[in-house]
């Protein structure tokens, strides 16, 4: 009877094993974030696979805090990074619980990826999720009129291209004003010419370049941004976070600039997840901005 028991035991931690190791790294991150310290620190089960389109990439997950604040609580929309290509809003639950747990209605919004399609189709997702929300948030105890976006990496680029180019959003008859905030997470915010194969697959074969750059279209009153970024950044390079925020500081724009130290490109998004805060305080720097905003 011991010799089956050891051998069904084997069998499951090898199971487990091929199941974790064939996870994308936000899914590892994800369970790591659950099995963290015990129990999870939001335990609401969130909204799932809700669409705001047609096609099967324009969904998004909303995770609920306990208790939502008197007129509904502030909305905080995630857009995953991936260069453009890859990556799913279903490994970044522990994003979703992250800031839940601290009394936003956090919405984790996925959207089309390239080589299928190429700019702008991953901008005008962005635009069409955030409409969705100011639309709907409210049925959910969101409030419409305190909305703030957040990226990391390709996930800023369309994050901060759409608060800053309001043609998106006029697209989908909002003003730019609809945005409240905006924090970019070792975002590509000036990044030509565009040297990688996913930026050129994604974007190269737009006529004008300079019009696929969220520097160009740099304003005065554009939404507060914060602009977090480490200085062991290597893919995203810190110059792009110094250079949006210098350039929206001579217009008289509000930003906030803070580079981390000894934080690389994977490590600004993996200090959300529990077992890895102490990275950098990425966690309590969103939540000042987001209430002082």
């Amino acid at each position: 009877m011991i010799k089956y028991i050891l051998i069904a035991l084997v069998l499951a931690l090898v199971g487990s094993g091929i199941w974790f190791w064939s996870k994308t790294d936000p899914q590892k991150l994800d369970f790591a974030d659950r099995i963290a310290q015990g129990a999870s620190e939001h335990n609401q089960a969130p909204l799932t696979r809700i669409a705001y389109g047609d096609d099967a990439r324009q969904k998004l997950d909303i995770y609920l805090p306990k208790q939502n604040a008197a007129g509904g609580s502030a909305v905080l929309i995630f857009f995953h990074g991936g260069s453009w290509r890859d990556g799913e809003r279903e490994g970044y639950g522990f994003l979703g619980r992250a800031f839940a747990a601290r009394g936003f209605v956090t919405v984790i919004a996925d959207y089309r990826k390239a080589p299928r399609v190429r700019f702008p189709a991953f901008v005008e997702d962005t635009a069409a999720a955030i409409a969705w929300v100011h639309a709907n948030i409210a049925k959910h105890d969101g409030d419409a009129d305190r909305i703030f976006v957040m990226g990391h990496s390709a996930g800023a680029h369309i994050a901060m291209m759409t608060a800053l180019d309001p043609q998106w959003l006029a697209a989908q008859n909002l003003t730019p004003d609809v945005i409240k905030g905006v924090i970019g997470l070792a975002g590509p915010y000036d990044f030509l010419p565009l040297t990688s194969d996913s930026s050129q697959i994604a974007m190269g074969q737009w006529p004008d370049l300079m019009e696929t750059q969220p520097i160009t279209y740099v304003r005065g009153d554009a939404p507060p941004l914060l602009l977090l970024t480490g200085d062991k950044d290597t893919v995203v390079k810190p110059r792009n976070s110094k250079i949006l925020s210098e350039k929206i500081q001579k217009l008289g724009g509000q930003q906030q600039l803070r580079i981390y130290p000894d934080v690389g490109h994977a490590d600004i998004i993996m200090a959300v997840a529990r077992p890895f805060r102490q990275k950098a305080p990425v966690v309590a720097d969103v939540v000042n901005f987001i209430n002082a905003h």
